[in-house]
């Protein structure tokens, strides 16, 4: 098993920078992944776990995510935690995201931290919708080998882990990323300071990562390719959620019109809203930005 070393970050330069079985990973994690000191993070206040397990969805060097899970017997809630990143290569991995995954972990909930392709290693439209297809796949490999709960599975995002975390509970037509699909049955979905819609939120997205993020992972502007955007917008399918949970900071609240898709679907929507906090303090453990929200996302999770 490995254990990813996370660093210690500067805040200043965040932004600025901002199915295949289960098989276990080399026990270092690839070059490509590692994060450097000035890489999108947390400056986190709780030192990583080592990985219960690292499993494998795809061959290539990011197809990988970490399993932790919690102390005693279960069946235990699961998180699947995408990051984010700005969908830019070499601005993130899953590595910033473990100590979240660790401070679940503590809390009674399993976590399956999953890193994916970007724009630049073969991730955009469609790479990194077919890694997030392919990760998926593991939710099932987990519980049938680990003691999960199934119906308490939960997908989670960070900033650009947004878009995964509600794609994936909707199902797609032919014209979708990765053509026709089902939705990935869950319970929840938690957004992490990302977007509901991608295509109606560009602007506010692009001036978070404080440069062109959406045209470049979409493959061109919406006028280039509307049908794009119009299939991942969760006006054209909406996500099949119990209950979906924004917690916001930097980014505005989705729009009412992105909040009554969303509802449509069956889910209660729930937003929560930091003024001044940064884009990660609330998912800092120790933080007291992501205290205040830690009940809320822990009720999704559970559950509750």
């Amino acid at each position: 098993m490995t254990r990813f070393d996370v660093p210690r970050f500067f805040p200043a330069l965040l932004l600025l920078a901002a199915c295949t079985p289960a098989t276990p990973a080399p026990e270092e994690a690839p070059a490509a992944v590692q994060p450097t000191h000035s890489t999108y993070g947390t400056d986190a206040n709780l030192a990583a776990s080592q990985p219960d397990a690292i499993l494998r969805y795809a061959d290539h060097p990011r197809g990988f995510a970490e399993l932790r899970l919690p102390q005693g017997n279960g069946p235990f809630p699961l998180a699947v935690i995408y990051h984010g990143g700005c969908w830019k290569t070499g601005i993130a991995s899953q590595a910033y995201m473990a100590p979240l995954a660790t401070r679940w972990q503590q809390q009674g909930i399993a976590t399956l931290n999953v890193d994916y392709r970007e724009v630049g290693d073969g991730g955009g439209w469609p790479g990194s919708f077919a890694d997030w297809a392919a990760s998926a796949r593991l939710i099932d490999e987990v519980a049938e080998n680990y003691p999960i709960d199934r119906a308490r599975v939960t997908l989670v995002g960070h900033s650009a882990g947004g878009l995964p975390a509600l794609w994936l509970a909707r199902g797609d037509g032919a014209d979708g990323p990765v053509g026709a699909r089902a939705a990935v049955p869950v319970a929840g979905a938690i957004v992490l300071d990302g977007p509901g819609d991608v295509g109606a939120e560009r602007p506010a997205f692009d001036a978070l990562c404080q440069f062109s993020a959406v045209d470049p992972f979409m493959g061109g502007e919406p006028q280039r390719f509307p049908e794009r955007y119009k299939a991942i917008s969760p006006s054209t399918a909406t996500p099949q959620l119990e209950q979906l949970l924004f917690v916001q900071a930097k980014l505005p609240a989705p729009s009412a019109a992105t909040q009554a898709a969303i509802a449509a679907g069956g889910a209660r929507v729930n937003v929560r809203e930091n003024a001044s906090a940064s884009h990660f303090a609330i998912i800092t453990p120790g933080n007291s930005v992501y205290t205040a929200n830690e009940a809320a996302m822990l009720a999704v999770l559970k559950g509750d």
